[in-house]
């Protein structure tokens, strides 16, 4: 068998991918080895990482046992499944819904002008959003209680009632990255080949009935990708969004606390570099194993688009 010789090409892509080999390796593999620190009660001596490290007593699982053990702790699983799972059906509906309604506007400057107002939100921090909805919702000089008392109704303690609080978290999550989504959606749809739709027009098929039997199926794929990756994450909550809109309100905590703002608010107090890394060691695995999970699922119902 005759040995294939390395061209121009693959010397000239090979020195190209190097700089990103070595950064994958500094900032992503080199640091997998401090998972040690999750079965450890890691203390901080003063002599360098690697000594404090190798010093510090094994606990074996003591550290994940914070997170099972509380009584808070279906509260704060339950709540970051839910709303996990909400956000991730709302972010493929939503951006599909927006990319196929922005691709079929004729005025390609206001399609631009829609695109752009749609994806402004993502560049904004949930800081800075978080001040936003303060004017809106607060107690006494907030836009929404002052519209309330105009018509002669009470005013609402919004940071205080947790009946309203799902509704506004998914709201905002939403309204923060579906522009985003969209995108990539839309990148898809604008890829297509043309001549689909052309010979749909010629057979007197209408623009519904373009978008289910084209548009839809040609975007199974990027659909199904991007369904897998969010089932990665599934156990990761967006801290700004849980942490920063409710301004760590206590009265709404048992709507809002998520395993990434329990692990905060409990890890602030005791300062254990240990359990701190146990809970993110908890999210990396049950996120694997879901993306794992997934894949093989989708591979028996369509294994061309499965994503490995």
């Amino acid at each position: 068998m005759a040995k294939k010789k390395l061209t121009g090409d693959d010397i000239q892509l090979t020195f190209l991918a190097i700089p990103t080999f070595i950064w994958y390796i500094i900032f992503s593999y080199l640091p997998m080895f401090g998972l040690i620190i999750a079965f450890k009660d890691f203390k901080i001596a003063g002599k360098g990482f690697l000594s404090n490290l190798i010093k510090s007593d094994w606990v074996g699982f003591k550290n994940f046992e914070f997170l099972f053990a509380t009584k808070d702790a279906y509260i704060i699983i339950r709540n970051t499944l839910v709303y996990n799972i909400i956000f991730i059906i709302l972010g493929i509906v939503i951006p599909v819904t927006l990319a196929i309604m922005l691709n079929q506007l004729n005025n390609k400057r206001l399609a631009k002008f829609y695109q752009t107002s749609m994806f402004l939100p993502h560049f904004l921090s949930w800081v800075v959003v978080s001040y936003f909805v303060f004017s809106f919702l607060s107690s006494d000089k907030g836009l929404v209680n002052q519209i309330l008392a105009s018509r002669g109704k009470e005013p609402v303690q919004w940071y205080m009632e947790k009946k309203y609080w799902p509704f506004i978290l998914i709201f905002m999550n939403s309204w923060k990255t579906m522009g985003y989504n969209m995108i990539v959606y839309l990148a898809a749809i604008t890829g297509m080949d043309e001549s689909y739709y052309e010979a749909a027009l010629m057979d007197g098929a209408s623009k519904w009935q373009q978008v289910k039997y084209i548009t839809l199926p040609l975007l199974k794929p990027i659909v199904i990708i991007m369904f897998i990756l969010s089932v990665g994450r599934i156990f990761n909550a967006d801290f700004g969004l849980f942490y920063q809109i409710p301004k760590n309100s206590g009265a709404l905590f048992e709507v809002t606390d998520v395993l990434d703002t329990y692990v905060y608010r409990a890890l602030s107090g005791t300062g254990s570099i240990g359990m701190s890394s146990a809970a993110a060691f908890f999210q990396s695995v049950v996120g694997c194993l879901m993306v794992v999970a997934s894949n093989m699922i989708i591979r028996k119902v369509d294994k061309e688009s499965a994503l490995f």
